[in-house]
């Protein structure tokens, strides 16, 4: 898990192995300072020259600048390895989350996926700064520290035999009560996200119920349990700082009472005062590393959780891939459905579709109707590999779509979504995601095709207007027209509308309709809609009810021997003469 971690290192392990020089030159001079001091005022008490004192001190000041200089180098060092590791996973994350198919997807709340890039990235990143830095110096400054104390002090160091080991015992006990706090902050996250998620998301809603201090309660609650856990955690680890202090100045009166014991009554030749002063020095430096050690016992306890939900996502394998030697090219735009079943998981109880045989000729317009959870969505998210069938096979121009190079199969086939999706960008950004390099006049075309254009050139900027995120500042049947020009852009061997005319009137319907006739003559075009006057005209009409087909044929068959048909045309066309 942690190899896979490091793997993103890549380009940054030269500034990693930097870090690490820079950090033991650092720990080395920083050790060497004591005991240099240990001289100077051992030379000021038995009265050396002035020379010989400004020797020594400005050998501890060159000392001094040069751990500054490294350890300068190394915080800049740590820094870019630490900020490029988290980069490059955030990368890597994005990447393998683009190639998920809905399976996957399904598999992660969109609030956890955001969590894992930001929050969990964020401990990985701060918890490597901290291992090449605080871990390797504060082992190092320990060791050091203790050996440079056994040779100062002799046998005064023995103080440390007593403090380590009750530091020591102390640290890991606060740690191990603190953890349990830390751990169940993440999952906590994944609500609070959520529950941001879904407010802006939901605004409309939320003010057409004036739902707000709903709302400001649930946020209120999911960040209070955050900070229930944290504050807990937090009081523990705050008890770091006095059983520190406890230590340090139970060695620094022992040190002082001892060290001036021995000095007093050996006259200097067991112990002298600069001893003591490097003695007191040492002491800390080891105390403080056992408690940097500790504190990154927490911190890389906290980032192993973070690195597992991470794991998660860069292990989890993509249901739908490329075989072995892909068909690149669709020959038409026909559509064959054989023995076809689907069921969104393993642990679904039931199939959302059983028993599917449709055949569907290239060029065809082919409508399907059916009732809320009749599955008509599912049926065709098969059509594009969004989904893979649990049994049977779906062909697209005579081919398995399992054949297909996924990108080329999907490039074949246009789908305009019910709630389809409009990017923070211009229009012409948004639109020239059907074609990249789609001239103007290519673009209004389209725009003309999908009834469009009359909106679009009434704005100012015109096809340079600026689309909000998620399309929040044009209508929703302006979004549906410009979602539906996008996918007219690709002139692809199949289109798909998903109810996708639902927000316009019945006159733009027929209007748009009838510009596909004349704009894309030779592409399969397969019509999901509620109006039943958007599909009459069409080649075929397939009727779903419960994830299956329960009849299919032109309108004038339907009438005649569907009654599910007949009720649906009758019920919908007396609607419209009582309007009248």
């Amino acid at each position: 898990m942690i190899k896979k971690i490091l793997r993103c290192l890549k380009e940054y392990k030269k500034d990693t192995i930097f870090t690490l020089i820079f950090i033991i030159g650092e720990v080395i001079l920083e050790v060497l300072i004591p005991f240099i001091t240990s001289d100077m005022v051992n030379d000021i008490k038995a009265g050396a020259r002035i020379a010989n004192i400004a020797r020594t001190g400005g050998l501890m000041v060159a000392a001094a600048m040069f751990s500054l200089l490294f350890g300068t180098l190394a915080g800049k060092y740590a820094a870019s390895a630490a900020s490029g590791l988290a980069g490059n996973v955030r990368s890597e994350m994005f990447r393998r989350i683009q190639s998920f198919s809905f399976g996957n997807i399904d598999k992660f709340s969109t609030s956890s996926l955001v969590t894992r890039m930001t929050t969990d990235i964020n401990n990985v990143q701060n918890a490597y700064m901290m291992v090449i830095r605080t871990a390797i110096r504060a082992p190092f400054m320990f060791i050091f520290a203790v050996i440079m104390a056994f040779v100062m002090g002799g046998s005064l160091a023995m103080t440390f035999v007593v403090v380590i080991p009750v530091l020591i015992f102390g640290l890991l006990m606060i740690g191990k009560l603190a953890l349990p706090a830390f751990r169940a902050v993440f999952k906590k996250y994944d609500k609070l996200n959520e529950s941001v998620e879904e407010n802006v998301r939901g605004m409309r809603v939320v003010k057409g119920f004036a739902k707000e201090d709903h709302e400001i309660n649930k946020f209120n609650k999911a960040s209070g349990d955050i900070m229930f856990d944290f504050t807990k955690a937090e009081r523990i680890v705050g008890l770091n700082g006095p059983l520190m202090e406890l230590c340090i100045y139970f060695n620094t009166v022992f040190v002082l009472y001892v060290g001036a014991h021995l000095a007093i009554g050996s006259k200097g030749d067991i112990i002298d005062v600069g001893q003591i002063s490097a003695m007191m020095t040492y002491g800390i430096q080891i105390l403080m590393s056992l408690m940097m050690i500790s504190m990154i016992y927490v911190m890389l306890t906290m980032s192993v959780e973070s690195i597992k939900r991470i794991a998660e996502v860069l292990d989890e394998e993509p249901s739908i891939t490329n075989p072995a030697e892909p068909v690149m090219e669709v020959a038409d735009g026909s559509v064959e459905f054989k023995d076809v079943a689907f069921r969104y998981s393993a642990k679904a109880e039931k199939d959302a579709l059983y028993d599917i045989d449709l055949k569907i000729k290239s060029g065809m317009t082919v409508g399907i109707l059916g009732g809320t959870g009749s599955s008509k969505t599912t049926l065709i998210q098969l059509i594009p590999r969004l989904y893979d069938v649990t049994a049977g096979q779906v062909f697209v121009g005579g081919v398995d779509v399992k054949d297909y190079d996924i990108k080329t199969l999907r490039d074949a086939v246009a789908v305009v979504l019910q709630k389809n999706e409009l990017f923070s960008g211009t229009i012409r950004d948004n639109l020239k995601w059907g074609k990249e390099d789609a001239t103007d006049e290519e673009i209004i075309e389209a725009c003309k095709t999908a009834q469009a254009y009359e909106f679009v050139s009434s704005f100012p900027s015109g096809l340079d207007t600026y689309i909000e995120q998620g399309g929040t500042n044009v209508s929703g049947g302006q979004k549906q027209r410009l979602c539906i020009a996008r996918a007219l852009l690709k002139k692809p061997k199949i289109l798909i509308l998903d109810d996708s005319t639902s927000a316009v009137d019945t006159r733009t319907d027929a209007l748009i309709r009838l510009g596909f006739m004349e704009y894309i003559p030779e592409t399969t075009k397969i019509i999901i809609a509620q109006r039943i006057a958007s599909v009459m005209e069409c080649d075929m009409i397939v009727i779903m009810d419960g994830g299956k087909i329960i009849d299919t044929g032109a309108h004038d068959e339907l009438m005649a021997r569907s009654e599910i048909y007949r009720e649906i045309y009758e019920e919908q066309t007396k609607g419209g003469n009582d309007d009248e």
